[in-house]
């Protein structure tokens, strides 16, 4: 998922656990966010992971977080800015329009 309202990049520990990827590669941080309920948590700690996104490979530092989400993992505005990014909602906003 992409959101441009978030100021981390933000990696579940769920989806970490799922995809199997050693613990090892955690390192611990004082990171307090603000999650999407609005409530402030802690953070985990963070990873950097190679991603492969369209044709490039982005090397991103995410937050890593012990909660439940909708999504497997969300690039907020650190990966936006770096890959120059220009995040879009129209699409949705159509779509959400052609549904009702």
């Amino acid at each position: 998922m992409v959101y441009g309202g978030s100021s981390v990049d933000a990696f579940p520990l769920s989806t970490l656990q799922s995809m199997k990827i050693n613990i090892d590669i955690i390192r611990p941080n004082n990171v307090r966010i603000q999650a999407l309920d609005g409530l402030a948590r802690d953070t985990i700690g963070e990873i950097s992971l190679t991603m492969t996104i369209g044709p490039v490979d982005f090397e991103i530092v995410f937050q890593l977080v012990d909660m439940e989400t909708s999504y497997k993992f969300l690039l907020g505005r650190p990966w936006i800015h770096m890959a120059r990014a220009v995040p879009s909602t129209l699409h949705q906003i159509l779509k959400f329009e052609h549904d009702m």
